[in-house]
């Protein structure tokens, strides 16, 4: 049977409404209001990829948020790029390539009312640039990346995702005026972890990541050479464990993730990739967070481990979560907190 458009979306919806109740539920009525709101955004989100198409080459240029497209492998990718006020053709600026969440989208990413990158972009002078994930759904929502050992159909699918992320760079450096020693990346979650793995595979292209709320998910990592790293993760996340594993209540299918590498192993494991001396510096104490850093590394770079004790499994700093994902800790700034490490490291 052939459906209408309307019978289509209609079908998709009630797939997703499926999708969301699937799993162990043990308080339905207490979740219908976390329910709707999912729909809710999950209907924004369609509504919102349907706006306009990607700008051409040339607009991409200007100041301003546009989307763009890529053919990479056979396969069309995604992602938006935010030109700050403050750009001027022939002067090179820094880029932050910032990577969602898994099931989420890069206008996610993107939504300054969560994140806040885009004012960011704004005040400190750098470009920020949004990638898609791996996604079949419409609008090319609810997608994830391929970081190794997670996250869903981008890793059991094999999507080439570092392929993407290094023709993506090569695509902006023609189009606009990238300082080639300042290309950094972060992420949140699903996209922190994709940080880590592009750190071992495109450390010659990369000046540093900033992993929020994801940690190590490769099996073997051998960078060119030495990359600043910096974690931010809050002991009481309930997706990824400080602690190594996957929070029971986090995921519904448990197939889809993996058994998660504990922040304190990551954090080592940058360590002696980098070469680092083995006793951190901390750098910043308050109530509620601090931050150890980890100095005498090669080449001059730095690893960074910030922790909050509260915020759950969100943005420290940023404005309101997705439902479920715990109001982010304010007493740390993810984005000052990124920006100055960043600053602070050798230009490649």
């Amino acid at each position: 049977m052939i459906l209408s458009a309307s019978g289509r979306r209609m079908a998709l919806l009630s797939g997703l409404m499926a999708t969301l109740l699937l799993g162990p539920a043990p308080a339905v009525e207490a979740q219908q209001g976390t329910l709707r709101e999912r729909i809710r955004e999950r209907i924004a989100e369609r509504r919102e990829g349907r706006k306009g198409d990607p700008a051409s080459d040339a607009a991409l240029a200007s100041p301003g948020t546009h989307k763009g497209r890529l053919e990479v492998m056979g396969k069309e990718r995604l992602f938006m790029v935010h030109v700050p006020p403050g750009y001027r053709a022939g002067q090179p600026m820094p880029l932050l390539l910032a990577f969602h969440g898994g099931g989420g989208s890069m206008e996610l990413q993107a939504d300054d009312s969560r994140y806040g990158l885009i004012s960011k972009s704004d005040s400190a002078g750098f470009i920020a640039v949004f990638p898609n994930g791996h996604s079949s759904m419409p609008g090319h929502h609810l997608a994830t990346w391929n970081a190794g050992g997670c996250c869903g159909p981008a890793r059991d699918s094999g999507s080439e995702d570092v392929a993407f992320v290094r023709a993506l760079i090569e695509h902006l450096k023609q189009q606009l005026s990238v300082d080639a020693r300042r290309i950094y990346a972060t992420g949140m979650s699903n996209g922190g972890m994709m940080s880590h793995r592009l750190a071992c595979e495109l450390s010659e292209q990369l000046a540093g990541i900033a992993a929020v709320a994801g940690t190590d998910a490769t099996s073997s990592c051998q960078p060119r050479r030495p990359i600043p790293v910096l974690m931010i993760h809050a002991q009481d996340d309930d997706h990824v464990l400080y602690n190594g594993g996957a929070g029971p209540e986090a995921f519904r299918d448990s197939s889809k993730v993996m058994d998660f590498v504990s922040v304190p192993e990551t954090t080592q494991r940058w360590v002696q990739r980098n070469h680092c001396k083995a006793t951190p510096q901390k750098v910043l104490q308050k109530p509620g967070a601090w931050c150890e850093r980890y100095s005498g590394c090669d080449e001059g770079v730095q690893v960074q481990l910030c922790t909050t004790e509260t915020g759950g499994h969100s943005w420290p700093g940023g404005g309101r979560s997705r439902p479920g994902k715990g109001q982010p800790s304010q007493t740390l700034n993810a984005n000052d907190t990124l920006w100055d490490f960043f600053q602070s490291q050798p230009r490649r």
